[in-house]
């Protein structure tokens, strides 16, 4: 159902957000910003953000990097892009090599740090989507491969916990 103009009769949609960020790596380590902001204040996460009209996929990733991490990167491409239906929401993560070590805590972090993957606070990452990227760079970065990854991530009602529908088996 959907809301429609009496008058006019203009559909008003109401659509899924899109979440863009990157995965900004140096020497294989990632760069991760532990949140200053609501939703999971305090957590850490990859650097993204919803997009903004009149831009690309890969410049929102780009711009929520420097905007949460003051950090400046190359995009290397799509890696993972996650469905979530249960909020509406679809999260694409582009594979991002930093251009330098100069970065900090953008407005919205509380600070910024790489880590490797042992060192990563997988207790405390903020979203579902993040973890999933996380695991699966470790996973390929070991391998030397960085497929594309697309799927859904589906929340058991029951138990709250996540799973993974990968539309292509990773």
């Amino acid at each position: 159902m959907r809301d429609v103009c009496e008058s006019c009769s203009a559909v008003h949609y109401e659509n899924p957000k899109v979440v863009a960020g990157s995965l900004p790596t140096w020497e294989g380590r990632v760069l991760l910003c532990r949140r200053a902001i609501e939703p999971r204040y305090g957590f850490w996460t990859l650097p993204a953000g919803f997009m903004e009209n009149e831009e690309t996929t890969s410049e929102a990733a780009v711009r929520e990097t420097l905007e949460e991490a003051s950090a400046r990167v190359d995009i290397e491409g799509l890696y993972t892009l996650f469905n979530l239906p249960h909020i509406s929401q679809v999260y694409l993560m582009f594979r991002a090599r930093l251009r330098d070590l100069d970065f900090g805590p953008g407005t919205e972090s509380l600070e910024v740090a790489l880590f490797d993957e042992h060192e990563v606070p997988w207790d405390e990452l903020a979203f579902p989507p993040i973890r999933e990227t996380l695991r699966l760079y470790f996973a390929d970065r070991a391998r030397g491969l960085f497929p594309f990854r697309s799927g859904d991530l589906v929340r058991d009602a029951a138990t709250g916990q996540y799973r993974t529908r990968f539309l292509v088996n990773p």
